[in-house]
């Protein structure tokens, strides 16, 4: 992605962006030849559309293309591969409110995820713009498209190991420690539901335990639902909700990406990762509806729906990541089709125990153009998950709010003191846009990122 911008050409081709009042004023580097030739052609500067200025002698003298007022994000995500191949440089410069904006647009309009199938053309390249935040826009663009690759890759390729083995190799890159426990290791080390969940695959379940930073600073801890495919158990799935099931592992694919951006950044803070990788799968010593499971936490559960496993084992990391009482901790999960239903696919479903918390990542999500629509943690509804024989049970029958009962759920894990996020994603590009295409997304990296950074830190790029 970030070899599609460049420190220099000369010979690079002028890129103007405009919005429409822009062609009639003197702000843009446009001669009146341009100006009728515009005209001649019904040019309007609308988002995202592309106009050829020729040269004297036929060449491509300019191109400009339509940007929306407020979205520089999303101004030249489109061009990479609608551009003929080529070197462009921006004209005139971007000021330092918008170059790392535009610069990390471009760098996601460059994403394809090629493992499998070549692409078909390259993509048109950039001059760096020159006010650009050049580490901003790596640390970003490098996590976002781990996190689309991760999410993208088949599950045959991507099963619990393999997913530990990304998150080791991340660490190993930033010098984190990564500890990864495995199949009935994790009986003996009091994981009991990620166990029940995993036990059923030839694939073990395991957990994912990566610890990176100053043990002094304060602690922000995220964990990822790691289902690496979900056949829904014996509850199973029908073909069409299980078709896209090898997306799963999109929160943690989506917190590797985040804690990959984090640890490039270097931010002040111990940072903690917990994955917990399973399949939840159809075998012989599969957990059964109506079972009654132990727990990390030590209550207990009863097995209202097989297919509601993701919170089973994000309960039991979130106990162990609770333990150390974090300044900050963030659960992200493929959880429900009660918040795609509410929400749906571009807007992740945001709960959270903390108003003030909760209203600065609305904040941040907005100005990143990386938008949450908070939830509530009704408690009436608790009663939707009550159980005559156990603690607690992981569904409820009740045909409403589901997604507000799965975070009731998951609450059930977290100390009432612990500052917690929790987002319902659904990691899936489901159509095409510029800098989006249609697979796997990072959905919320960018708007978790600069909560982060600026709590910690105190300044968000």
């Amino acid at each position: 992605m970030l070899s599609h911008l460049l420190a220099e050409a000369p010979d690079a081709i002028p890129l103007t962006l405009a919005i429409a009042d822009d062609l009639s004023g003197s702000r843009l580097p446009l001669d009146e030849r341009d100006r009728r030739w515009l005209g001649s052609v019904g040019y309007k500067a609308e988002a995202g559309k592309v106009a050829f200025l020729p040269g004297a002698t036929g060449g491509l003298a300019r191109v400009l293309v339509g940007g929306a007022s407020g979205e520089a994000l999303w101004s030249l995500a489109g061009l990479p591969e609608s551009l003929p191949e080529g070197v462009y440089r921006l004209d005139p410069e971007p000021d330092a409110a918008i170059a790392s904006r535009l610069a990390l647009g471009w760098a996601l309009g460059c994403y394809a995820f090629t493992r499998y199938k070549a692409p078909k053309r390259g993509f048109a390249k950039l001059l760096w713009p020159r006010y650009a935040d050049y580490g901003w826009v790596e640390r970003l663009a490098r996590g976002i498209a781990l996190a689309r690759d991760l999410i993208n890759t088949p599950a045959e390729a991507m099963g619990p190991a393999e997913l530990a083995g990304a998150a080791e190799a991340l660490a190993a890159q930033a010098q984190a420690r990564c500890r990864v426990i495995v199949g009935d290791a994790l009986l003996g080390e009091n994981y009991p539901m990620i166990h029940a969940v995993g036990r059923a695959s030839v694939r073990a379940p395991r957990l994912v335990d990566l610890i990176w930073g100053d043990p002094g600073a304060p602690k922000v801890t995220l964990v990822g639902k790691g289902v690496c495919f979900d056949s829904g158990g014996l509850d199973l799935k029908s073909s069409g909700p299980m078709r896209l099931m090898k997306k799963d592992m999109g929160g943690a694919a989506t917190v590797l990406g985040l804690a990959s951006a984090i640890m490039a950044a270097g931010l002040p803070v111990r940072l903690r990762v917990l994955i917990p990788a399973v399949e939840n799968f159809v075998s012989a010593n599969s957990f059964r509806p109506l079972d009654i499971l132990p727990t990390r936490k030590g209550i207990t559960v009863e097995i209202g729906n097989t297919d509601a496993e993701g919170r089973l084992i994000l309960g039991d990391a979130l106990v162990e990541a609770d333990r150390e009482k974090p300044a900050l901790l963030i659960d992200m999960a493929t959880l429900t089709g009660a918040a795609r239903t509410a929400l749906g696919p571009e807007l992740p479903a945001l709960f959270s125990n903390d108003d003030v918390l909760a209203a600065e990542l609305l904040r941040e999500g907005e100005a990143a153009l990386d938008p949450l629509w908070r939830l509530p943690l009704w408690q009436p509804y608790r009663k939707l998950l009550a159980s005559n024989v156990a603690d607690i049970n992981n569904a409820s029958e009740s045909p409403f709010a589901g997604a507000i009962t799965a975070a009731l759920y998951l609450q059930e894990f977290v100390a009432k003191d612990t500052p917690w996020v929790h987002i319902d994603t659904y990691a899936w590009n489901a159509g095409s846009r510029p800098g989006r295409p249609e697979g796997g997304e990072a959905l919320g990296l960018r708007a978790l990122y600069g909560l982060i950074e600026r709590r910690f830190r105190g300044a968000s790029a």
